[in-house]
């Protein structure tokens, strides 16, 4: 049996060596496929996420604007209230339907119910500002008694946190009464912004300024 050569068996090390190095490639390709299809369908989540959000913030106005009506002042205190209706004539009038009542973002898919005194509105007010230049966001004139109770920010450059996201969900109680918006319960960093703000907890939508 003749030995091989070394000529020869130098050959098959450098084909050796070729195919490591292609297959290293194709597993950093695949890698980064991965990471983008990920990423898209976090940012498909996200951007349903906000329509869903929006529509819970038009069916606020609308039993608000109902209950004003009425001649009392009054914010809905449960999403049950949303979905039920607001009475028109003989029937009801549907203001939310039952997938924009469900949070996209989070495992549990219920929205944080947010009161017009929580601490958070403060912070979505200040980020609205930063957004806007420095300039403060005006409330809807229907809403203009309710913004007077959000708690004021003293220092709006310094409220941006600087902290890193938890990556998990937020699993407080809600408002425990009337709420003003919604926000996830996610507290995930997020692929998309929503008015400059990076983070899906710091999304609240509100009909206070839309």
């Amino acid at each position: 049996m003749k030995n091989e050569s070394p000529q020869r068996h130098g050959e098959r090390g450098y084909t050796l060596v070729a195919l490591l190095a292609v297959i290293s490639l194709l597993v950093l390709f695949a890698m980064a496929a991965a990471s983008n299809v990920q990423q898209q369908s976090q940012r498909e989540r996200e951007k349903e996420a906000i329509f869903r959000g929006e529509q819970v913030a038009d069916a606020i106005r609308s039993y608000y604007r109902y209950k004003r009506a009425q001649g009392v002042n009054s914010l809905p205190t449960s999403m049950d209230q949303l979905l039920e209706g607001i009475p028109k004539g003989t029937k009801k009038l549907q203001i939310l339907r039952v997938s924009a009542s469900r949070d996209p973002l989070s495992k549990a898919g219920e929205w944080k119910l947010i009161g017009p005194t929580s601490q958070d509105f403060g912070g979505f007010v200040a980020s609205l500002t930063i957004y806007a230049g420095g300039v403060p966001p005006t409330p809807k004139r229907d809403f203009a008694a309710l913004a007077a109770l959000i708690p004021r920010v003293v220092d709006v450059l310094n409220t941006q946190s600087t902290n890193t996201a938890s990556g998990g969900d937020d699993t407080s109680a809600s408002a425990d009464g009337p709420f003003l918006g919604v926000t996830s319960r996610s507290q995930r960093n997020s692929v998309i912004t929503y008015y400059g703000i990076d983070r899906h907890d710091g999304w609240i939508f509100t009909p206070l300024f839309r």
